[in-house]
């Protein structure tokens, strides 16, 4: 059973609506569906994971092996349910021996030699070629095999309190009608980060794994989750050609013609690359798809990419932002033929955070914005347009017409100014 937090928990605060789980009578998080209208993942048959599960498809799992065999393969489209009970590493082999990256590199590659091979003082500034990156990509193919876990589709996953899944990625690829709620999911470190010496002025490190990748899937609902990159962030890394080298990509990131996805209530803790809608400018397969909604989630210290959306109609409401520090980038990614409609979303800035760093312009027209509210240090909060005041220091505008208006919504939109006590007393882990 869980313990239910009551409207009454906050009364003389606000007037809440509470989460879906926390309105309804206790009862079994496995056998929840998505509430109608609760985003873009209501939209056609709506999202119902693997909520009708018989009997012998519900199942409990304390390993990575358990994990795995209770997904029965990419092909598995009866409906199960899995909860997870107790820390899952992504490394740990079948014997529950922890591995390490040494255990999964290529016997022909190590960082040593690929550091000494391909340094741009002697390399130049053109791609690794050759034996050790080639070993590096078979180093990669070795990592996935172990850390990657793919989902099939009519899935319910769901953490026991204090369920942990760290050192792996959640691969939903092709599995349509996916539920992933209350976990904590941390630390998809990239073993083997690839050298893109053309990324960007001075090149860049780029990792392969994110902590949840949605692909080619619709109806997908992940609440109540949180993320992070554990005890091993980006800013612990060494710097190798002048660069820092990052071992971890998105957090949730939504792409190759994926759709109807909604994501609610989750925390997303001191990441950078935090979530991509649409990996791809070329225009072609996803025109039309990565319809998604971001509701009362938690941006708290991450970078970048709140989202950076291509292509896609992006509802993003009732969210709450923590920048921390000078590391923060931007907020909302107007790229390629995006459709961002942002209403009631609230910022807590550091004291030099201007507004007009909330957006930033990646190839894109327009961006509707309405009631976001900035408290910036110890100031007090006000009422801004984020749209206003990036048109005010850059070129060209961006048009405050998005095109579209979102319908599907489960509940009203909270006051702006509720957000911070809101979505601070319910999204996350364990909150549900």
């Amino acid at each position: 059973m869980t313990k239910r937090i009551t409207a009454a928990a906050i009364a003389g605060l606000l007037l809440v609506t509470l989460p879906s789980s926390a309105q309804a009578a206790e009862s079994d998080l496995g056998r929840q569906a998505l509430p109608a209208n609760d985003g873009w993942a209501a939209a056609g048959p709506g999202t119902t994971g693997g909520s009708a599960a018989d009997d012998a498809h519900v199942f409990t799992v304390r390993t990575r092996a358990e994990l795995v065999a209770a997904i029965g393969g990419r092909a598995n489209a009866a409906p199960k349910i899995i909860y997870v009970d107790g820390r899952i590493d992504g490394f740990e082999a079948a014997d529950g021996t922890l591995l390490d990256c040494a255990d999964l590199a290529d016997p022909a590659y190590s960082l040593d030699a690929y550091l000494a091979a391909y340094d741009p003082a002697t390399w130049g500034y053109v791609n690794p070629t050759g034996e050790l990156e080639a070993a590096r990509a078979r180093s990669v193919t070795r990592q996935t095999a172990q850390t990657q876990i793919n989902f099939s589709p009519n899935t319910t996953i769901v953490g026991r309190p204090g369920a942990t899944l760290t050192g792996l990625t959640l691969m939903v690829d092709g599995a349509s009608n996916t539920i992933i709620r209350n976990l904590a999911i941390e630390d998809a470190r990239d073993c083997f980060p690839a050298w893109s010496p053309t990324d960007g002025a001075l090149g860049n490190w780029n990792s392969n794994y994110d902590l949840i990748s949605v692909r080619r899937s619709e109806n997908v609902w992940v609440d109540h989750v949180t993320f992070s990159d554990g005890d091993n962030p980006d800013t612990d890394q060494p710097i190798h050609f002048g660069r820092p080298y990052q071992v971890h990509d998105g957090a949730l990131d939504i792409t190759h013609t994926a759709s109807y996805v909604t994501a609610s209530w989750n925390v997303f803790t001191n990441h950078d690359k935090t979530m991509l809608i649409g990996s791809s400018n070329t225009v072609g397969p996803d025109v039309g798809r990565l319809k998604v909604t971001i509701h009362h989630n938690l941006f708290d210290g991450s970078v970048q990419r709140l989202p950076r959306v291509r292509f896609g109609q992006v509802d993003i409401y009732n969210n709450y932002y923590r920048s921390s520090g000078e590391t923060f980038d931007y907020a909302w990614g107007v790229g390629v033929q995006s459709a961002i409609y942002a209403e009631n979303n609230y910022f807590r800035l550091y004291d030099d955070l201007r507004p007009d760093a909330l957006i930033h312009d990646w190839g894109g027209t327009a961006i509707t914005e309405r009631g976001t509210v900035v408290r910036t240090g110890n100031r007090a909060e006000v009422a801004i347009s984020a749209l206003d005041a990036y048109n005010a220091t850059h070129d060209p505008d961006l048009s405050g017409d998005a095109g579209w208006t979102p319908v599907l919504r489960a509940g009203p939109v909270h006051a702006t100014t509720d957000v911070p006590r809101v979505v601070g007393t319910f999204a996350g882990a364990g909150r549900i």
